[in-house]
């Protein structure tokens, strides 16, 4: 590729033009990977709904994976990330049902074979946005080990993994309280029921006791009146004196004319309202235990779109909100409202469409959690997955320790139909009798129905017509994605997967699931399921749980309240890489990150700077190929073993800097990037490549890189071309779209074909000079006090002043001496004068440090108040330092837990504030 370079950065063209390669030359396929080390590096994407587009926890989450891949793969690491999709169950099943209502047409009218081919019909067409997207925002994923959560071979894996728990007594079908969604129109498991705290009413309603003649009543408090019309019983606690004589009694059940008993059970609040509560079986989880113990009979007075039904007398049609009214109307009318309160209690809603639950009774399927939740807390107490943050595995043991069972069946068409079958005749429950799949128009179904009842011999089989929770097969997805059951190669070489990056919001939901799932399982065991060992069974060695993303005031981004923010419309505006920066730099472990524009400007202004330097660098290197330098001269591929290369009669600090300066960030990057610190990676590239770099750097060799002895030249830009060819190496996992086309610029020899398989940098102890360092430190010092100086005097940038310097140590006065040409340019100054003796502030202003002095003149109008309120600043400054760092030396705890390094670190740099303050005290008592 040639080295012309546009004179503005536009990303978007940039963007379009590599994601296209890397996808159309499949340079993500793990063989492809450098390969190295040896090691293996594996991550599994968590499958996005094929419903879906990015958003931008997609954006951060793929990031974070986007960055560890690549990164693993520069380091030679044997690399996968395999993508993949989710059916997602309702969601997909609502977009076709509101496809069809266009045609006033439900799916019952078409029956289940033909809507299930009109799903798949959208799928092929309309399904899959969000990978489209994911190509174009560059994620480096495998795609040709794509994934689909319905396709063949993990539609037997489904099957494999119901029928082994089945036959193992570990799923089970019943009647029991569950979750029911009456606008999904399906049961969903307790961790899809999401509880808000809102404010409503608490009504006291008067039950007569039967035989009273009206003269006596029970009042019992209740958030649902309409839910009276099932109660079967009242219940009061069997030690609550006040209602001890009438356990056993009756009542008269208002509106409903019939009489219910008054039961004595434990589980009533006597400080709750009256103590006396109602107990509605069919409508209650808590009641629901109740009535089992009472033997009370069960209500179902609802419909399952949650209106009234005949069993609610006159109120039967009504929605379950009127009917409310209309009940809390009529008790009204009869005086059977004692008081109505305010009330503020939790309601349960729908994870997904936010519709009120209804506890209902319902003949369910549900899988045995606790002796799946065992296992699985071991492997984290042990720490054989390791939990990152920390906090989030006491949170995840705690869960696992009060697990309950799992409600797996939904009624819904599209999905993993369940594979059992029920005989008409005796009742009995059939599986298939393996989990083989057969393809029918091009999609899976189970292979082995059963043909004959294994109980009665009939042949009047017909199966469940429920589907699997899309969480079910989620839950297999480390290892079904890998070609289990069978033991394949990918699952021998990639399995346990290295790594999850998920949300904290599905660590229940899939996280969890997996952990258990994976150690029951056994995907590397399947002759012995459950005897391999847990190392070899978990799905991942380590979770790490990302933040939310949030608004920049705080709060949690809301489609529905306006609060959400499109990432494409973000990356179509400032770049892929700009997001990417920004999400990377503030995604600290732990911590939420406060999207805002500025800090996306920030991260656009540093794909500008990084652009700028390389295009400044380009244009000279034209210049001195006037001179006929080749490219093999200036190959930064070819020189890396002997950088830095010496340049003839010029200084060579600034080089032996630089490439000390990357030697240490190389270090400082790849441990943050194993400890998943990526703001820490990414902040450290950016003051390397903006500050190290770019200011510093290239300004302090501009003179070499323009020098007309051609030795010089080269000497300096095989140096600065090496630097810059690893910082982009450096930076690439973090913005892959703008270091791979720079890289391409490169005058490299025998380069790989993408700088993604490139080798990451690493520190090198030939590059470690911790001498040139710390005279460079010294330097830059100096160029930013005189900087600082004239910025307080409001003196013309461009106008070159004289200086007086002064200093104790002869070392640092010969270090000035022979870099004084760069220090003049870049602290815009006509000369230097070197003094042995004290400065005196009265003359000019002044800029100490523990190692030396630096004055420039006053001119005329320089204000002489300002000059005392800056000292007295930075005394108040220093001494607050000060008292700090005396407070930390004085804990004795932190004295002996710190590294002695760390402490020595804090003892020189606090005898090194004190001589600063010293110094401002005198300057402060000579302009007094």
């Amino acid at each position: 590729m040639g080295r012309e370079i546009s004179k503005a950065y536009e990303p978007q063209e940039i963007e379009q033009r590599w994601a296209k390669v890397w996808f159309d030359e499949k340079l993500f396929r793990v063989e492809n990977s450098r390969a190295d080390s040896g090691h293996v590096f594996s991550i599994a994407l968590p499958p996005p709904n094929v419903t879906g587009s990015i958003h931008v926890g997609h954006m951060l989450e793929h990031t974070q994976m986007d960055m560890l891949v690549r990164w693993h793969r520069m380091r030679g690491d044997k690399t996968l990330w395999l993508p993949g999709m989710d059916h997602a169950g309702i969601a997909t099943q609502f977009v076709v049902e509101r496809m069809l209502a266009k045609e006033n047409l439900k799916r019952q009218d078409l029956g289940r074979d033909e809507f299930e081919r009109r799903v798949w019909k959208w799928k092929a067409e309309s399904g899959g946005v969000i990978k489209e997207q994911m190509i174009r925002l560059g994620a480096s994923c495998d795609w040709t080990r794509e994934r689909f959560t319905l396709e063949p071979a993990l539609y037997r894996a489904v099957l494999e993994a119901f029928l082994r728990l089945y036959r193992e007594g570990l799923i089970y079908r019943g009647r029991y309280m569950i979750n029911w969604c009456p606008r999904c129109m399906t049961a969903i498991s307790d961790l899809e029921v999401v509880h808000n705290e809102r404010s409503g009413k608490l009504w006291f309603i008067r039950y007569p006791v039967a035989g009273s003649n009206g003269k006596e009543f029970l009042v019992v408090a209740t958030t649902r009146p309409e839910t009276m019309l099932g109660d079967t019983a009242v219940a009061v606690h069997p030690d609550d004196e006040r209602y001890q004589k009438l356990v056993g009694k009756k009542v008269s059940l208002p509106l409903m004319d019939r009489e219910i008993p008054i039961i004595a059970d434990t589980y009533v609040d006597r400080e709750f309202g009256s103590g006396v509560v109602k107990i509605t079986p069919a409508h209650d989880p808590n009641d629901f235990e109740v009535g089992k113990r009472h033997h009370l009979a069960e209500i179902d007075m609802m419909t399952d779109d949650a209106h009234m039904n005949a069993a609610a007398g006159k109120y039967a049609g009504l929605d379950r909100y009127e009917a409310r009214k209309k009940v809390v109307a009529d008790l009204e009318a009869l005086g059977l409202i004692e008081r109505v309160a305010d009330h503020v209690h939790a309601v349960g809603t729908c994870d997904r469409c936010k519709t009120e639950v209804e506890p209902r009774i319902s003949t369910q399927w549900f899988c045995k959690m606790k002796p799946l939740a065992e296992p699985a807390k071991k492997v984290v107490l042990d720490g054989l997955i390791e939990v990152v943050p920390d906090n989030q595995r006491t949170i995840l043991l705690n869960w696992l320790e009060n697990i309950r069972d799992w409600c797996i069946s939904r009624q819904l068409w599209w999905g993993h139909r369940i594979p059992i079958w029920h005989c008409a005749d005796c009742k009995e429950m059939v599986p298939a009798t393996d989990a083989k799949v057969e393809i029918i128009d091009g999609h899976a179904r189970a292979a082995s129905v059963p043909t004959k009842c294994s109980k009665c011999g009939s042949s009047k089989l017909t199966q469940d017509t429920d589907v699997l929770d899309t969480w079910f097969s989620s839950a297999l997805w480390p290892f079904s994605t890998l070609g289990w059951p069978d033991e394949t190669d990918d699952l021998r070489t990639f399995y346990p997967t290295s790594l999850l990056i998920s949300g904290y919001d599905i660590l229940f939901f899939w996280d969890a699931r997996m952990i258990m799932m994976g150690l029951h399982l056994a995907p590397l065991g399947k002759s012995n399921a459950g005897s391999a060992k847990p190392e070899n069974a978990i799905p991942f060695r380590q979770l790490y749980l990302h933040a939310l993303v949030r608004t920049a005031e705080g709060a949690k981004m809301s489609k529905t309240k306006g609060t959400g923010v499109d990432p494409l419309q973000l990356t179509e505006q400032y770049g892929t890489d700009a997001l990417r920066y920004m999400l990377a730099s503030m995604s600290a472990p732990g911590t939420d990150i406060a999207l805002s524009e500025d800090r996306i400007l920030g991260g656009r202004a540093f794909a500008n700077k990084i652009w700028n330097a390389a295009r400044f660098l380009f244009v000279n290197l034209e210049k001195i190929e006037a001179q006929a330098v080749t490219l093999e001269e200036l190959a930064a591929a070819e020189i890396r073993a002997k950088a830095p290369y010496a340049v003839p009669n010029d200084g060579s600090l600034a080089h032996r800097w630089i490439f000390s300066r990357l030697s240490s960030v190389a270090a400082q990057v790849n441990e943050a990037l194993e400890e998943f610190r990526f703001h820490e990676a990414a902040q450290t590239i950016y003051h390397f490549f903006w500050g190290d770099f770019c200011d510093w750097y290239i300004e302090w060799t501009k003179p070499q890189l323009a020098s007309t002895n051609r030795d010089t030249a080269i000497a300096a830009f095989r140096n600065i071309f090496t630097i810059l060819e690893a910082a982009l190496r450096l930076l690439h996992p973090v913005m892959p779209f703008l270091t791979e086309e720079l890289w391409h610029k490169l005058p490299l020899k025998d380069a790989a074909a993408s700088i993604a398989l490139a080798a990451y940098p690493e520190s090198r102890a030939s590059w470690t000079a911790a001498a040139a360092e710390k005279e460079m430190a010294v330097l830059q010092e100096i160029v930013v006090a005189a900087r600082n100086i004239r910025a307080d005097m409001k003196l013309d940038q461009k106008k070159k002043v004289s200086a007086d310097f002064s200093t104790g140590d002869p070392a640092i006065r010969k270090l000035v001496e022979q870099n004084l040409e760069p220090l003049l340019r870049l602290a815009t100054l006509s000369e230097l004068a070197f003094s042995s003796g004290h400065l005196d502030s009265a003359s000019g202003a002044i800029r100490s440090s523990s190692q030396f002095d630096l004055r420039i003149a006053h001119g005329a109008g320089v204000n002489k108040e300002t000059e005392l309120a800056r000292l007295k600043k930075e005394i108040d400054r220093l001494a607050k330092d000060i008292e700090s760092k005396k407070e930390r030396l004085a804990d004795e705890t932190f004295r002996q837990k710190a590294p002695p390094e760390i402490v020595r670190g804090i003892e020189a740099t606090l005898a090194e504030r004190q001589i600063e303050v010293q110094k401002l005290l005198e300057r402060l008592a000579q302009l007094k």
